[in-house]
């Protein structure tokens, strides 16, 4: 939920109609964020605190030991069927319900610690029965818990005689992060120029596959699952990004440690929470019912200016006068100008023409378009900050905003505090052009299943300060991937830099392909070429990012559009009579070769592909039950019925085959799923292109096919396009590419 929750966002569309012409009037000639604030923040009355609470109470944050002891059962009747990982992610969430040093949460950390073990995870498991003990593991039930202690320490010794990393652990060490790291490669800088404000140039040829920038984002807030979190479970698993991603960190694990106060935030070890206590779960923990229905943006915009902090806000504040300012029109010619960490602003500058690096001005900088908000909607993010405003002050001001001496007070804030809204509401307004979605492959665990499969999801939104600066294209030459927790790397842009230590998340943004010096290195902001009509990526990115996007795909879209609407084409369709593409008349389609006339009206064929589509979400939904024989013959129906119409590109066949081989798979008949999985290769190539990422990992499970099928010889013709295209995307270390060297290496052992 990035935005407030509907409730939320009604009552506030209400407020609006409601006000008198002279206020909306008033309030729609304000473009200074301070005065548009202040003017939200003189509208909020009690009855708008009290409405809000009774929204807000849908979102409770609140322990329950009832939840406890539900989640706890979930987790034992997982573990019976040997489950582990559902079992651990269970209690999980009961060790997060549970109260501090209570015996609910001591018989869940032992629980899990006994599921941890099983997953072969000592080292988690070993702390686990550490947390147990020390909140009060009842004293009759010790002699389990030292059994499995020294169960675990024998398997430990095993690992490090046979020399043997303890290779599953699924979190990575907590070191603390020094100051945040932001690298730009070598043969790339940052320009400037009236017509594109700032932007990346490449000086340098560069590779595809070759690293380009790398940054860590300024801060990061997890989303949310959609539902409110009072509402009861579905039949069977459900963990959403916040029972799998640590709130700080965002890394993966099994074994969170909860916040004491509150059953949403979660964090994969001590060392992350206590740093996001101190940063800002402490004023956040108060209201986290009241930020879950605030929606992402507004919280990660909070979260920013907590982090900046009075002083850091102060400081840019000065150096910017709202008057005078340095515009575009001071440069005198249109030719970019290099711009070079730590050269000065220009005085009087609002420091959009300048470079800052990873420095919270970096962020500052960044563009709000008021003026391109329409009134409504400012009137909707400036009276939510100014009701969350309100929400803190019921708690001691944070150490970053408190004055000296002010440290913990409670009561009334001071009335220059004010700036700590304002400065919420600017970033808010900042995020909705400068959000950027953090993602993760989300691996389907099904036991019994040698091919999982796997999709690309949403974890967090982020705010990056370089990575923001780059320009969009619905044809990128780019591709990004992130990093999450807390780690030691060595940056791939400059191999120089000494290894040092992030934390968070860090984005790695590579060439897709060649570039040359002078080239723009650009970025796509969510509409892309392969998955969009042209006329829809302009419509939402001018109401999005409030630009109209001219750049080479649209322009080449949209040429081709007119020649197909001149042609009357109709991709991805053919006749059901004789096999030859279909062409667009009016409301219908007919067929391309004269002698046939068959035809058929729009309506049909939509109705077509909308019972293809509920075909294919019937058989999904019997493959996750374990009813396969019911899956595959409605696939194989499915099947038989887009081949009359469908061509082998169009996305459908490709989503119908890749189901099909699925099946197979789990039912280790191993060549007929790579036979099917074959046909959905054609499809997505079609689609998204011979170098895309999607291909790539659509190839990856053709390997994987062929190495669990016996054939050496197929899965070794296909790696090398795997590697290139995995590293390509991903980089030379990442996860999947060391699998497939690993398999690589097997392989060439069995000829």
């Amino acid at each position: 939920m990035d935005l407030p929750c509907s409730e939320w966002v009604r009552l506030v569309e209400q407020k609006w109609t409601e006000m008198k012409t002279e206020g909306t009037e008033r309030f729609c000639l304000l473009t200074d964020t301070d005065a548009i604030f202040s003017y939200g923040l003189s509208l909020i009355c009690p009855e708008d605190l009290n409405r809000f609470s009774g929204i807000s109470e849908k979102y409770s944050v609140k322990k329950s030991p009832e939840r406890v002891s539900e989640f706890r059962q979930q987790g034992n009747l997982s573990f019976k069927v040997k489950d582990y990982t559902a079992a651990a992610l269970y209690y999980s969430k009961g060790v997060c319900h549970a109260g501090k040093n209570t015996e609910e949460l001591s018989l869940c950390y032992a629980n899990r610690s006994a599921a941890l073990f099983y997953k072969g995870l000592y080292k988690e498991c070993l702390k686990d029965i550490l947390r147990s003990l020390e909140a009060g593991y009842p004293s009759h039930l010790h002699d389990k818990l030292r059994a499995r202690q020294s169960a675990c320490l024998n398997q430990l010794k095993k690992l490090e005689r046979s020399n043997q990393p303890n290779t599953n652990h699924p979190t990575p060490s907590c070191q603390k992060s020094r100051k945040n790291k932001t690298c730009i490669s070598p043969g790339v800088s940052v320009y400037f120029s009236p017509e594109k404000g700032r932007h990346i140039l490449t000086t340098e040829n560069k590779q595809a596959g070759e690293v380009v920038l790398e940054d860590e984002a300024f801060c990061c807030v997890l989303i949310p699952e959609k539902k409110n979190n009072t509402m009861t479970e579905k039949a069977g698993k459900m963990f959403n990004t916040e029972d799998r991603h640590c709130h700080h960190c965002l890394s993966q694990s099994l074994s969170f440690v909860p916040c004491p106060n509150c059953s949403y935030a979660r964090y994969c070890g001590e060392s992350c929470q206590k740093d996001a206590w101190e940063s800002w779960h402490q004023w956040e923990c108060p209201i986290g019912a009241d930020l879950l229905a605030i929606g992402v943006l507004g919280h990660l915009a909070l979260r920013v200016t907590l982090k900046a902090g009075q002083n850091e806000v102060k400081t840019v504040e000065k150096s910017t006068s709202q008057e005078d300012r340095v515009t575009c029109s001071s440069y005198k010619s249109d030719l970019p100008v290099k711009l070079s960490l730590g050269d000065p602003c220009r005085e009087r500058s609002d420091h959009t023409d300048c470079y800052h690096g990873d420095s919270y001005t970096g962020i500052y900088s960044l563009l709000p378009h008021v003026a391109q908000h329409s009134p409504s909607s400012r009137f909707l993010l400036a009276v939510t900050m100014a009701l969350l405003y309100k929400r803190l002050q019921g708690g001691p001001l944070p150490d970053m905003w408190a004055s000296s001496g002010d440290e913990g007070e409670r009561g009334p804030w001071q009335p220059e505090m004010s700036m700590l809204g304002t400065t919420a509401l600017r970033h808010m307004m900042q995020l909705r052009c400068n959000a950027q979605a953090v993602t993760a492959v989300m691996v389907e665990e099904e036991s019994g299943v040698a091919v999982q499969s796997s999709n690309e999801i949403r974890i967090a939104t982020a705010i990056f300060p370089v990575l923001s600066l780059l320009n969009h294209s619905c044809s990128p030459n780019t591709s990004i991937s992130f990093t999450t927790g807390r780690h030691f790397v060595r940056s791939e842009c400059d191999v120089d830099r000494p290894e040092t230590s992030r934390g968070g998340v860090t984005v790695t943004v590579r060439a897709s392909k060649d570039l040359t010096p002078g080239q723009e290195i650009l970025h796509c902001y969510g509409p892309h070429c392969s998955r969009m009509e042209a006329t829809e990526r302009q419509r939402l990115l001018l109401e999005q990012y409030y630009f109209h996007c001219d750049c080479q795909a649209c322009q080449r879209d949209l040429t081709e559009g007119s020649q197909n609407a001149t042609e009357n084409a109709a991709p991805g369709l053919k006749c059901a009579k004789c096999g030859k593409p279909l062409q667009s008349h009016m409301d219908r389609y007919m067929c391309s070769w004269p002698s046939c006339g068959h035809q058929i009206s729009s309506a049909d064929v939509q109705n077509k592909l909308k019972g293809f589509r509920c075909l294919l979400d019937e058989a999904f939904h019997l493959i996750e039950r374990d009813r396969f024989d019911e899956a595959l013959k409605i696939l194989k129906s499915a099947t038989s019925q887009a081949n009359s119409i469908l061509t082998e590109t169009h996305p459908l066949q490709g989503e119908l085959a890749d189901a099909t081989a699925r099946v197979y798979a789990t039912t280790g008949e191993w060549i007929l799923a790579a036979s099917h999985l074959k046909r959905s290769i054609v499809a997505i190539q079609a689609q998204f292109g011979e170098d895309s990422i999607e291909l790539g990992q659509q190839l990856f499970k053709l390997a994987q096919l062929y190495f669990n099928g016996g054939d050496c010889g197929a899965a070794l013709s296909v790696i090398p396009r795997v590697h290139k295209l995995l590293s390509l995307h991903c980089g030379p270390h990442s996860e999947e590419v060391q699998e497939l060297q690993e398999m690589e290496r097997c392989l060439q052992g069995l000829l």
